[in-house]
């Protein structure tokens, strides 16, 4: 007989791991949708005038074949040890936390904390972290973490100008801050008319500013105390930043002693890799009068429906894209998965830990600088924790390649000095090899010598809250860590139908790589040479990216969506005034765009003219026709979201790109959508001069509970000479972020995902998610309203369910997301863009079956809803108010009018793998009229539950 091989291909990542539907699920479900193929679909939702009609067309990769490319391009970076500083320093992660926290995806695919039901156990990470930081710096208010440090510092200069009594306009920086933060803070006063003056700490004017930023110890190692110049600062109404160490302020006077009123820094050497810059989470610390004008998320404390304590994201009104164009940052992205690393090495070690690991750094730098004076060197400065200069003369460059020869990289400190940051990882073969540099072959003696005055010493107490002191074994700290990651719902137990946010598969093959040393050890400023790994990645990344756009060039640098925005804004502004347009600074956004939108404008010192929606949810063209007119050789740019967030590809797109070009505008696409255009439409070519691509949604970086993201930009050319510089790699602009690409680490997820979906891939990947999101909606028509359609009845990527009409019988859209938590899901995205709805995105990632299992839970919600429309059962006392019931509802004494059974397993739900929310209804009021945001003592638990 003839023999027919299967045809099926294993290998095939793209169809059989990365997109979830089967063919064979795809042939029902588009039936289902009323068209006879996918690509009748496609044609009805997207407008044939924006198509793009050349396909992506590199090949795949399989998961076996990528990984050993991924090998053989890390074998091209040099490890090396990494003597630098400047901020990024050698760091041991405990594989413990590698294991049960990196590597996991209970972790690093859950989303931003706003239902906190679902959250508790990052929560609680995040809670650890504040209370770390908070304790450290000596400052009783701390952030749950920002993007980096260089960036943090000019989120404290703008803090500290809302925040000053001060009418002065200027803002001193101390010379002996990293080169990086300088020119970040720079960056960010520019369009905000903030002069910069940069000095020797000695020099500060204080009546000449608004506030003072200062480095402890300062970048080339001095520790000094910044008291009196606070006090100065204080005595003028003004504001004391200081950008600071943690591992340092366990053996060091903390800011808060010293009178400062912010601290930053960042957190990266508390077990998270340097990655060749990112990602890390800085801290922000304030006293407690600036809490509600600090930028970033805080978590609270609060309690839930019964009484029980309960973690929340406070004050979310101070989230500033919901400030709009009120913001005073446009702050959307954390670092909440480094920041859940930070604090868990915390409680791994301990008060006790950190202090013996500072002072073991300390130790060995004093015992290094001994050895390098013995032998007649001139060291720098006479106080210091890890960092020291030595005054080489001629033979920097020298001493230079010989460190380099051995191993190690040292800094290069204007002409005649070098840089040495020990740490961690240091141990006494580095301490010999580096004296063996400087041709120094005695043995350094050991020492437990002080390198500071007394007076410097730290005599305050830190981590005292029993979460720091647990035992740690490491049977217990497996356990805590598995207790706080089944207390959350992310990817690895359920879909996650955020609207706008893509919560797609982060391949395990993806993730690999990025723990590898050498990716992982790569200090951001090593030589050139020493990332040729690196190099190749970033630069196909960017030649696959500019492809799938229609830019012509990229930065990577902005390290997250919303630095993304403003990067792109800053080049436009940038070419502008190359051009002599000094005077375009008005922006024009639709209502509909992303708070970020109207936020970021408000930062680059544009004047922000918000553009009417149609009934339909487009732009309303003849109001953005009559207003860019009016703003005439005022119009600096507009920005769009494409496909509108509304979830439509709107017909006149190009219309709104030319208008805007025939007033000189530039034209800035939102990327957030852009799992709707991947191997379909090209931003770039339907008139877009910038846009920012969410990396950790189309592009298949994990959220991590709140973060990392990357945000880069693509440009077309015209724009190219005005992307971000960085004081490491040249560039006439200046940086956005702490290091030259960003988060870099990361880009090699999204790499990995390109490599391995090949075009094809890609494009069927965009296709499936157009296709899912259209099933979705046609499954539940009679049941939803769906808010927004295409002139041919068709969805986008995303759906956007009314809930509204419901608010009539006492239903709320609240009570629906809660609702959706029996069944098992993390809600979709609440009230955005509309008030009262849910926008559903289910990605190409999910099965048919999963999507099945929703629309069955919303299906069954709706029934609830008509028995309160029928006056069957009143609405507080219904199911959906009383949601999401926990295991003590199970097992309390049942008094409601429903059946326990219908309140604990909802349709839909699983019965032996039910997830079970830890609390009940979290009281938001509660949790921000009693702000508690650090650690609380346990009586302060048994008070709120009283």
């Amino acid at each position: 007989m003839t023999y027919t091989p299967v045809s099926y291909d294993p290998y095939d990542f793209a169809n059989r791991r990365h997109i979830g539907p089967s063919p064979s699920e795809m042939e029902e479900m588009l039936a289902v949708c009323g068209v006879s193929s996918l690509d009748q679909l496609i044609e009805e939702t997207i407008p044939a005038s924006i198509r793009q009609d050349k396909a992506l067309d590199w090949a795949p990769l399989a998961e076996h074949e990528l990984l050993a490319k991924m090998r053989e391009v890390a074998g091209k970076n040099r490890v090396m040890t990494q003597a630098i500083g400047q901020g990024y320093y050698g760091t041991v992660t405990p594989p413990a936390i590698q294991r049960n926290i990196l590597e996991n995806p209970a972790w690093y695919t859950a989303y931003t904390p706003y239902q906190p039901e679902i959250a508790q156990g990052r929560l609680e990470a995040l809670l650890n972290y504040q209370t770390m930081v908070s304790d450290l710096t000596g400052l009783p208010v701390a952030n749950a973490s920002l993007l980096d440090e260089a960036t943090a510092a000019a989120e404290a200069m703008a803090m500290a100008e809302r925040a000053a009594k001060s009418k002065a306009r200027a803002f001193f920086v101390d010379e002996a801050c990293h080169p990086q933060t300088i020119e970040v803070i720079r960056t960010r006063a520019n369009p905000l008319g903030i002069e910069v003056i940069v000095g020797p700490a000695d020099t500060l004017d204080a009546n000449a500013v608004f506030g003072a930023i200062f480095q402890y110890p300062g970048t080339f190692g001095e520790v000094r105390d910044f008291t009196s110049e606070i006090e100065a600062l204080h005595a003028a109404k003004a504001i004391a930043v200081v950008a600071t160490d943690l591992l340092a302020l366990c053996i060091l006077k903390e800011p808060g002693a010293m009178g400062a009123d912010i601290a930053v820094g960042s957190s990266q050497r508390f077990g998270v890799p340097m990655g060749y810059g990112g990602p890390h989470a800085a801290f922000m610390s304030c006293r407690d009068e600036l809490k509600r004008t600090m930028p970033g998320r805080i978590v609270g404390v609060s309690i839930d429906s019964r009484g029980n304590k309960a973690y929340r994201l406070a004050l979310q009104t101070r989230e500033q894209h919901i400030r709009r164009e009120k913001a005073t940052s446009n702050v959307c992205t954390a670092q909440a998965l480094l920041a859940v690393m930070a604090s868990f090495y915390a409680v791994f070690h301990g008060p006790k830990g950190l202090r013996a690991i500072a002072e073991r750094v300390h130790f060995n730098t004093v015992r290094l600088a001994n050895a390098l004076k013995a032998a007649g060197a001139d060291v720098q400065p006479q106080a210091f924790f890890d960092t020291i200069t030595v005054r080489v003369g001629v033979g920097q460059q020298g001493i230079m390649a010989a460190a380099r020869h051995r191993g190690i990289n040292l800094r290069k400190v204007g002409r005649d000095r070098v840089g040495i940051s020990l740490d961690e990882t240091t141990n006494d073969d580095v301490i010999t090899r580096i004296l063996d540099a400087f041709g120094i072959t005695e043995e350094a003696p050991k020492t437990i010598e002080i390198g500071v005055p007394d007076a410097m010493i730290r005599q305050s107490d830190y981590l005292t809250h029993p979460v720091f002191h647990m035992n740690r074994a490491e049977s217990e700290m497996m356990r805590y860590m598995r207790r706080l990651a089944d207390r959350d719902l992310a990817l690895d137990r359920a879909m996650i139908p955020l609207g706008s946010c893509t919560m797609k598969l982060n391949a395990a093959a993806e993730m690999m790589p990025i723990t590898w040393p050498e990716f992982g050890s790569l200090h951001p400023f090593a030589p050139i040479n020493q990332a040729q790994g690196y190099a190749e990645a970033i630069n196909d990344l960017s030649d696959k990216l500019c492809t799938i756009t229609g830019y012509d060039a990229f930065s990577m640098q902005p390290n997250s969506g919303a630095q993304g925005e403003y990067a792109g804004l800053l080049t436009i502004q940038a070419y502008h005034r190359s051009r002599g347009d000094v005077d375009r600074n008005i922006c024009l956004i639709p209502m509909s765009a992303h708070g970020t939108n109207p936020a970021t404008a408000q930062m680059v010192g544009m004047k922000v003219v918000v553009v009417k929606t149609a009934p339909n949810g487009d732009i309303d063209i003849e109001d953005f026709r009559a207003k860019a007119a009016a703003a005439g050789d005022k119009l600096a740019a507009c920005m769009i979201t494409y496909p509108s967030t509304h979830g439509v590809f709107e017909e006149a797109v190009r219309e709104v790109c030319e208008i805007t070009h025939q007033h000189g505008g530039q034209v800035y696409i939102d990327g957030a959508n852009m799992n709707a255009m991947v191997g379909l439409v090209q931003p770039g070519a339907i008139g877009g001069d910038v846009s920012h691509l969410n990396l950790h949604k189309t592009f298949a970086i994990p959220h991590g509970g709140g973060g990392p993201g990357m945000g880069p930009i693509g440009v077309k050319a015209h724009l190219a000479p005005f992307l971000p510089g960085h004081p490491e790699t040249g560039g006439d602009e200046g940086p956005v972020s702490a290091a030259p690409y960003g988060s870099a680490s990361i880009l090699l997820i999204s790499w990995a995902y390109c490599l391995m979906m090949g075009g094809e891939g890609l494009a069927q990947a965009t296709r499936v998610a157009i296709l899912n999101a259209n099933y979705i909606a046609a499954r539940l028509r009679g049941a939803y309203p769906v808010l927004f359609m295409g002139n041919r009845g068709r969805v986008a990527h995303e759906c956007i369910l009314d809930t509204r009409p419901f608010a009539e019988a006492g239903v709320t859209v609240d009570d629906i997301a809660k609702r959706l938590i029996d069944n098992g899901f993390h809600p979709p995205t609440m009230s955005f863009p509309v008030p009262g709805t849910l926008m559903v995105e289910p990605t190409e990632s999910e099965t048919k079956a999963e999507i099945d299992r929703f629309v069955t839970a919303l299906l069954s919600i709706r029934e609830e809803i008509r028995a309160v429309e029928a006056g069957e059962i009143k609405a507080e006392d219904s199911p959906l108010h009383h949601a999401p019931h926990t295991v003590e509802d199970l097992v309390a004494e049942w008094t409601r009018p429903y059946p326990r059974e219908q309140g604990c397993f909802p349709a839909g739900s699983f019965r032996v793998d039910k997830y079970w929310p830890p609390v009940g209804r979290v009281d938001n009021a509660y949790g921000d009229r009693n702000l508690i945001c650090t650690c609380p003592p346990i009586e302060e638990y048994q008070d709120a539950a009283e």
